[in-house]
């Protein structure tokens, strides 16, 4: 078995890496075990694999696939970088003669097009809701005594979102330590998949300013801390729009490698993420 596979780094800008994403493009369907085994081996918080939807289909020409994402411990229902990094492939390896692609998912049809400054991913929006009562999670387990400000639920992700006070700065969120490996001993009733942490942004605090910033964290599902994350901005995006009454916003994730994206919310409940990507690796894949 030979499958070309690439590296593309997602939500790139300026000195901020993005997260990397292998990318395979199956001519064919694989076995089903295959894809975890692969994921394994690549050892990135996702793999996604592109498949033509019909025989005669054509990754330079076709302009709709399906898209399947797997972290090295199981397949996930939504991950928006690793979109932004097959559409990146397609687009600016493969020459994809078409200005948008249109991905069959577990998450129903997503988008991305082609912009000026980047790739537009089209995502479901999901809402949030105050939680009182966050399951077998206490934020102490997770940030010690960091002053939470508010605690929502994204019932349709499982993901947990904390506010952390206004009082804090982007610098206190980017040198937070988390205990992951504690949240997965006192959450495990399934109901949590990820836990968000974000905060205000400051207007003029930093060379450029962001509506809000934001880690991401998912031990259940064999990622620590995801450098940036698509599928979670699908949720921050639903609360911040909220708080700071804007369909047009600024983000940025906190990790160590950094990314920026931009998001615009779209009516029936749909957001635009958009975001720089680069083709960073492109071999074969032989088993």
């Amino acid at each position: 078995m030979k499958l070309p596979i690439f590296i593309a780094d997602a939500f790139t800008a300026r000195a901020f890496r993005g997260n990397p994403a292998a990318v395979c493009l199956l001519e064919n369907e694989l076995e089903e075990d295959m894809h975890q085994k692969i994921a394994r081996e690549m050892n990135l918080s996702e793999t996604a694999f592109i498949r033509k939807l019909h025989p005669t289909d054509n990754f330079a020409q076709s302009s709709c696939f399906g898209l399947r994402w797997f972290t090295p411990a199981s397949e996930v229902p939504l991950c928006g970088h690793a979109t932004l990094a097959s559409a990146a492939v397609l687009f600016y390896k493969i020459k994809n003669m078409n200005s948008t692609l249109t991905f069959v998912t577990l998450s129903g049809e997503l988008r991305a097009r082609q912009a000026e400054d980047g790739i537009v991913l089209d995502l479901p929006l999901y809402p949030v809701y105050p939680q009182v009562r966050v399951f077998g999670l206490s934020p102490q387990t997770a940030i010690g005594n960091t002053l939470v400000q508010d605690i929502c639920y994204s019932p349709d992700t499982r993901k947990l979102l904390l506010r952390l006070s206004d009082t804090y700065n982007r610098s206190f969120l980017e040198n937070l330590k988390v205990n992951t490996e504690n949240l997965l001993q006192v959450e495990n009733t399934g109901k949590v998949k990820g836990l968000i942490l974000t905060l205000k942004g400051e207007p003029g605090g930093q060379s450029q300013s962001f509506d809000f910033y934001s880690r991401y964290f998912a031990p259940w599902v064999g990622v620590a801390e995801d450098p940036v994350t698509g599928s979670a901005h699908a949720v921050l995006s639903s609360y911040w729009s909220q708080q700071l009454g804007k369909k047009e916003m600024h983000a940025f994730q906190c990790s160590q490698r950094g990314g920026e994206l931009g998001i615009s919310l779209r009516p029936a409940g749909r957001v635009d993420i958009r975001g720089g990507a680069a083709v960073v690796l492109e071999g074969t894949l032989t088993a």
